[in-house]
């Protein structure tokens, strides 16, 4: 197993018409990577900047996430060492307090075989409560304990907040976040895109 058979899955998933007919803007599924990454980032799902575009974290949310990590845009796009896998592939759609849930279909469809293919991943950074109820066994009930027990998952997996302007607040009345976790996750994510493939530096 390598690149060539990660190429023929992506090829698969960018074709995936699964959940069409609940697509307002219909498919487009957006996903990122290379079977030598390093770091996986699992967000919640694409918005229309994103649908638009074709390129993941193309918004204000993910210029902060990128502020988190400390990284240019040259880095964070490097598919050779971070690979990019939203929950849901395609936007969902607008709902009445912004975009709607990823789709259901798209996690158990595709997630298991992607992650197949990336056995080099060191860190999973799962950004919001959709992708954290999912990869995260005993997570406490909100978000913010969530966040808050991070040590207890890293560093395989490390729960964030959704970067999204809407959660200024959330940071603002949570500052340990940016004083306690962005610092460890900076300098691990660090570490990792410094290693090759096989984990060495």
């Amino acid at each position: 197993m390598g690149q060539p058979e990660l190429d023929a899955l992506f090829r698969q998933i960018r074709a995936c018409t699964l959940c069409k007919q609940h697509l307002p803007l219909g498919p487009r599924p957006v996903i990122r990577g290379n079977a030598s990454a390093r770091l996986l980032i699992i967000g919640q799902a694409p918005g229309t900047r994103v649908h638009e575009t074709g390129i993941p974290w193309n918004d204000p949310s993910g210029d902060r996430l990128r502020q988190w990590l400390d990284l240019d845009k040259d880095t964070f796009y490097d598919e050779s060492k971070i690979a990019i896998m939203p929950m849901g592939l395609c936007y969902p759609g607008k709902g009445k307090s912004g975009d709607l849930p990823p789709r259901p279909e798209c996690q158990p469809q595709w997630h298991p075989k992607v992650l197949n293919l990336l056995p080099h991943i060191g860190m999973t950074l799962l950004v919001g409560d959709y992708a954290q109820r999912c990869y995260l066994d005993g997570r406490p009930k909100t978000l913010t304990e969530t966040v808050r027990s991070w040590q207890q998952w890293a560093p395989a997996y490390l729960p964030l907040p959704h970067p999204s302007p809407r959660n200024t607040l959330w940071l603002r009345r949570n500052p340990w976040f940016e004083e306690e976790v962005v610092p460890y996750m900076r300098e691990k994510v660090n570490a990792f895109l410094k290693s090759d493939d096989t984990g060495n530096r």
